[in-house]
C-alpha cells in the first residue's frame, strides 16, 4: 500500500484552533465483517486491533469527567467489539447521546442477535453507510451481496421505528462518491434516496449525510495506484471554501484510538498526526482528565481540504449548502 502522508505534509491549509470540546469519537478496533475500497481507516475481518477494557473504562470516565454530551462509537464495526454494549448503557446512563456508526450487514452476524432491538432501547442514533440506492454501486464498493443486507438491516431497523418521524429514533444515512469527485448538493441527493428506497423497498430514514472520500490509506493507495491522486487534490485545493472553516469537526471534536490515543479528527488518526498539547508528545485519553483542549491549535495537513472542499464534509454531513 501507498503511503499518503508524505504527500500531504507540505500544505498551506489555514491555522485552526479548537473550541468547547462536545464529541468524544472513540475509535474501538479496525475489526469489520466487510473490506470496503473507500475506507480510509483499512478495516477488515483480519483486523485485531482492539480497545481494552481499561480503556473503555477511561472513556466513560472522561465523559463524566468533562461533562461530553456526545459519544460517537466507530470502528471497524464497532458493534464487534466485546464491550461495545456496556460501552452504549453506560454513556447512556451518564446522560450522553450515543452515535453507533454502522455498516448495516453487522446486524446480521453471528453472534449479534438482539442488537437492533439494543440499539433501540439504548435511543442510540444510527449512522449508517450506504453509498448509493443501487446494488451495483453499492456492491461494487463495498463487497458482493451487501446491497441486498443492507436493504434486509434497513427493514429491520425500519420494523423497530428507527427513520419514522416522531419516533425519537434517528436513523442518518452515509454517501460516498465511488471515485476521485465531491459529493453532489446533500439536499438534492438526499430527496433521490428517499424517492428511491422509499418506492423500491419501502425504507424510509432520517438524513442523509454526504462526504468526500479522503485521500489517505486505501483510498488514497488507490489514488496513487491509478495516477489520480496529484489531480484529486488539485480538486480539493480548488474547491476550498474559507466559510467552511467555522464549522469542521475539528473544532469540537477529539477522535481517540483503540490504545486511548487522541487525534483532531478520524483522518489525522489514521495518518498518525497526534493532537498537539504542550509536553504530551502523544496525548491520551488521560490527559483529558485535566486538560482543557479549548484554544489549542489543531494539526493540519492537505487532506484538510477535503473537509472545506464544495458545500464541505464532516462526520455530520455537508458543512453548507452547495454552490
Amino acid at each position: 500500500m501507498h503511503a499518503t502522508l508524505p504527500l500531504l505534509q507540505a500544505t498551506d491549509f489555514p491555522p485552526l484552533r479548537r473550541a468547547h470540546l462536545t464529541t468524544l469519537q472513540v475509535n474501538l478496533g479496525y475489526r469489520c465483517n466487510q473490506t470496503c475500497v473507500h475506507c480510509h481507516v483499512n478495516a477488515g475481518p483480519t483486523r485485531s486491533e482492539m480497545m481494552d477494557e481499561r480503556g473503555v473504562a477511561l472513556v466513560l470516565g472522561v465523559l463524566a469527567r468533562r461533562g461530553i454530551g456526545t459519544l460517537d462509537i466507530t470502528g471497524g464495526a464497532p458493534e464487534l467489539h466485546p464491550q461495545f454494549r456496556r460501552l452504549v448503557r453506560e454513556a447512556r446512563e451518564l446522560g450522553a447521546t450515543v452515535i453507533d456508526r454502522c455498516n448495516l450487514t453487522v446486524l446480521q452476524e453471528p453472534g449479534q442477535d438482539g442488537l437492533a432491538e439494543f440499539l433501540a432501547r439504548q435511543a442510540v442514533r444510527i449512522v449508517a453507510s450506504l453509498p448509493c440506492y443501487t446494488q451495483a454501486n453499492v456492491d461494487r464498493q463495498r463487497g458482493a451481496g451487501v446491497f441486498e443486507r443492507s436493504i434486509a438491516a434497513l427493514r429491520q431497523l425500519n420494523a423497530l421505528g428507527y427513520g419514522e418521524p416522531g419516533s425519537g429514533l434517528t436513523l442518518d444515512l452515509v454517501y460516498n462518491p465511488l471515485g476521485p469527485t465531491l459529493p453532489g448538493p446533500q439536499e438534492t441527493l438526499e430527496a433521490d434516496y428517499k424517492r428511491e428506497l422509499g418506492a423500491q423497498f419501502g425504507i424510509v430514514f432520517s438524513r442523509l449525510l454526504t462526504l468526500a472520500n479522503m485521500p489517505i490509506k486505501r483510498f488514497g493507495s488507490t489514488l496513487v495506484s491509478k495516477g489520480q491522486f496529484a489531480a484529486y487534490m488539485r480538486l480539493l485545493h480548488d474547491s476550498h471554501r474559507p466559510e467552511n472553516l467555522e464549522r469542521v469537526m475539528c473544532r469540537d471534536l477529539v477522535s481517540v484510538d483503540w490504545q486511548g490515543y487522541l487525534y483532531d479528527c478520524d483522518f489525522n488518526q489514521m495518518l498518525g498526526l497526534a493532537l498537539q498539547l504542550p509536553g504530551r508528545p502523544r496525548p491520551h485519553l488521560r490527559d483529558l482528565l485535566e486538560h482543557d483542549l479549548a484554544g489549542r491549535p489543531i494539526a493540519v495537513a492537505d487532506h484538510c481540504y477535503g473537509c472545506t472542499a464544495g458545500q464541505g464534509s464532516s462526520c455530520g454531513g455537508a458543512l453548507g449548502e452547495a454552490s
